[in-house]
């Protein structure tokens, strides 16, 4: 009966995990003010009639912190990204220059920043809504184990590492929405 206390164990550890990574994504795309490629990871272009990543038809790179350049492969997409960078919605204007697209990135105002560390804080709030989701359901199980023969003391060590894995992961989250809002708030 242990092996399936460990398999909870183990499947809300990785359930809670990945709510962790696709926060940190999240955070990817919030920009504080500062040019990184990052920016532009969710940009996708019509490449020959398949929807492709921009970091897959071009070199993206950021030169110094207000600019990033995106010099593609096949020079004759260039329109196709300049269309999909704008349609992407990300507040950004490409310069086409021919051969390379350059894009300033604006400074932040104040009040930017602030929506954008509120904005932070409902995607860190979102992260920890699923963590105790996933606790929900990692609990409901240990449950059902207990009902199948499973001894309580067993059950009731697994409610206990769950909690421990809850908090530990919402910790986590609190732990980088602090980097998150200090990266934002910094000018």
């Amino acid at each position: 009966m242990l092996e399936e206390c460990q398999f909870v164990y183990d499947f809300t550890q990785e359930g809670m995990e990945k709510a962790v990574d696709h926060l940190e994504k999240e955070f990817q795309k919030i920009r504080a003010g500062k040019a990184t490629p990052d920016m532009l990871n969710g940009v996708v272009v019509d490449y020959y009639g398949t929807m492709t990543p921009i970091s897959q038809t071009a070199n993206v790179s950021t030169p110094d912190p207000r600019q990033i350049i995106v010099q593609p492969w096949d020079k004759s997409i260039i329109g196709l990204l300049e269309k999909a960078i704008i349609d992407a919605n990300l507040g950004l204007n490409p310069q086409n220059e021919g051969e390379v697209l350059r894009i300033k990135v604006p400074v932040v105002t104040e009040e930017r920043r602030r929506e954008l560390v509120k904005q932070a804080k409902v995607e860190a709030e979102n992260s920890k809504i699923a963590i105790r989701n996933i606790r929900r359901s990692a609990n409901d199980e240990a449950k059902k184990l207990e009902k199948e023969g499973t001894p309580e003391d067993d059950v009731k060590k697994l409610q206990d590492d769950i909690q421990k894995l809850t908090n530990d992961f919402t910790e986590k989250v609190d732990k980088l929405f602090e980097t998150k809002e200090k990266d934002i708030m910094t000018i």
